[in-house]
């Protein structure tokens, strides 16, 4: 077993990153081969890696893939195993718990046709739950099949339920947002066409329902919320004909083919026909005639963008537009043919390229139809009225300019507020905005009745790290200090930089508690380590720590913890000193005055 697939490893976050299925690959050309079937052809080593960037390519028959997850974790893991594409008939997931040996056991057995309710997990692409239990490894045996022919991508992305969950959200988030706006656009296009009688806005309208149709049934989204029971492969194909039919008929009313390219417009007629055979294909469920339909349309789509050059050489300058429009939905849609075909590898963003090059295209399109909207308005009686519409438009353009300006002058004016109240250096307090907190702080506290401490920091011999590895070195211990104070203090708690390498913090705790928290983030302060060419550079702290009483203000709180500080230089650094009416008066001459704020 291990010869044909090396195990994959697993944990209990799995982001759909890890892919499964392509290192060994059988291809079953009937179509009709069991579990029997395939382990035979496992043992005679006609397992192979696959070839190309992730598909098979347009071919008829199965697709069996033979993987091995391992779980690494001390627990047992839940995880989903997804199908990375949507155009799949069925999927069969096979198990054994014996990788040596394998004794394989059905896990899921999935089909379009079938109900949703009946998939085990809720989404749009097939999915299978597996759950590994600790230090295991499981091989399993998955079975592709599209029916009679189609593309297929033998892979499955690794995901925690959790994870697979938040993505499909997420998934489906965009896919509203890009139908929602292709469905206002469509909206506005139906209520210009009302007002302007031209047909072709009309026809974009339907263009754009269809497209809403169309995508949301090729991605599975109609199966997971309109048609839960009797979906069939069918409805893509048929959905897509009509979108590629009401295309067709919009371009032509759009560009006025028939009456300025007769020639060029025998094309589109035969476009439309073969939409035609596309759909009968459809309902006739006719497989390999509906893809050949939608390769040859895919062929003639380039056909559009010379129409409408051409257009545009005869003065039609909205045409241009179009063909910009038609371009990116064409390169969308090569780059989908690219990854069926195998040249360019699956994932999640050229998944969802083609319907967000689509949604591109509705809006380049609905810019063209502006243009030749504007061309009608300027040449129409309602040509007065169409002007006022235009300055109601301006009007409000504009009130959005103030609104987003005033914004702007909002966000300016809270950053200038941050930066005068934040030291640039370390992000925390400056010496100005400290001490308007503390102040706060204490009166609060002195309201409710708890007890303030103030400790003040000084890190030892500062100036020694400066001259000895650079201001460079200097500045990261300052902040590498005020992260570690930081992460160890509450929220209510106030700490700031008072200036240079001198640092004060608020706290709201009894006279043992705050010196118990003094040692701990002296303690916490002598583990900073930092990173520099001449080795590892540690450094201490001292800490001097006052406590308030009922009427002391900040400035009298730092004084005395100043005084503290200074004690604790004197005794010898890195330790913890309380300030003392007695040592006060002891050792009074000894006070020193504040550090200014830094600039």
């Amino acid at each position: 077993m291990h010869s044909f697939a090396d195990a994959i490893d697993i944990g209990a976050a799995e982001d759909g990153s890890l892919r499964t299925g392509q290192a060994a690959v059988w291809h079953d050309p009937s179509g009709r081969a069991d579990l029997s079937a395939a382990l035979q052809a496992l043992e005679q080593g006609e397992f192979r890696p696959l070839a190309g960037a992730g598909s098979t390519g347009l071919r008829k028959g199965s697709y069996w893939s033979l993987f091995i997850l391992r779980n690494t974790t001390d627990s047992s893991v839940p995880i989903h195993l997804e199908y990375v594409d949507h155009q799949l008939i069925r999927l069969q997931a096979f198990a054994s718990a014996s990788v040596d040996t394998p004794h394989f056991l059905e896990l899921a057995n999935l089909a379009m046709g079938e109900s949703f309710a009946r998939r085990p997990v809720f989404h749009n692409r097939f999915v299978v739950p597996v759950v590994l239990a600790s230090g295991t490894s499981e091989a399993f045996l998955v079975r592709f099949d599209s029916e009679e022919v189609g593309f297929v991508f033998p892979s499955m992305r690794i995901w925690s339920p959790d994870a697979l969950s938040k993505s499909h959200t997420g998934e489906t988030a965009v896919l509203s947002f890009l139908f929602g706006g292709i469905a206002l656009i469509s909206l506005f296009s139906l209520i210009v066409g009302v007002t302007t009688r031209e047909w072709s806005f009309f026809a974009y309208f339907v263009y754009g329902i269809s497209k809403i149709v169309a995508w949301g049934t090729i991605l599975g989204f109609t199966h997971q919320y309109v048609l839960p029971d009797g979906f069939h492969w069918s409805y893509m194909s048929a959905a897509g004909a009509v979108s590629i039919l009401c295309g067709l008929v919009f371009d032509r009313l759009f560009l006025q083919t028939r009456k300025y390219t007769p020639r060029l417009d025998l094309i589109l007629i035969l476009m439309m026909v073969n939409a035609g055979v596309l759909l009968g294909s459809a309902l006739l469920q006719i497989k390999a005639v509906a893809l050949m339909s939608i390769t040859f349309a895919l062929l003639l789509y380039p056909a559009f963008t010379v129409i409408a050059l051409v257009r545009w050489r005869q003065g039609s300058s909205e045409a241009v537009v179009f063909a910009l429009g038609w371009t990116l939905l064409l390169a969308g849609l090569f780059y989908q043919a690219l990854r069926d075909l195998g040249y360019v590898e699956h994932n999640l963003v050229n998944y969802y390229l083609p319907p967000l090059s689509s949604f591109i295209e509705m809006v380049t399109i609905m810019a063209a139809m502006g243009m030749k909207l504007r061309r009608l308005r300027l040449q129409g009686l309602e040509s007065e009225r169409q002007y006022r519409r235009h300055l109601e438009q301006s009007k409000v353009k504009l009130e959005g300019l103030v609104r987003a300006r005033t914004e702007e002058l909002e966000k300016a004016k809270q950053q200038a507020e941050l930066e005068a109240r934040t030291d640039p250096l370390t992000g925390i307090r400056n010496r100005r905005s400290f001490l308007s907190d503390a102040e706060l702080c204490i009166k609060r506290a002195q309201r409710r009745g708890e007890p303030v401490s103030l400790l003040m920091f000084d890190i030892d011999h500062f100036k020694s790290i400066n001259d000895n590895h650079g201001h460079g070195i200097g500045d990261e211990a300052l902040r590498q200090f005020s992260v570690t104070i930081q992460r160890k203090i509450r929220e209510t708690d106030v700490f700031g930089r008072l200036g240079g390498e001198e640092f004060a913090l608020l706290i709201t705790e009894t006279r043992p508690d705050s010196l118990y928290t003094a040692e701990r983030l002296r303690d916490n302060i002598a583990q900073i380590r930092l990173r520099c060419p001449e080795g590892c550079v540690q450094f201490t702290s001292s800490i001097g720590v006052a406590h308030g009483s009922t009427d002391e203000s900040v400035e009298t709180l730092l004084r005395q913890a100043d005084h503290a500080l200074y004690c604790a230089k004197e005794r010898g650094r890195n330790m913890v000193v309380e300030y003392s009416e007695q040592s006060s008066s002891t050792a009074g001459s000894a006070e020193t005055p504040l550090n200014p704020e830094p600039v």
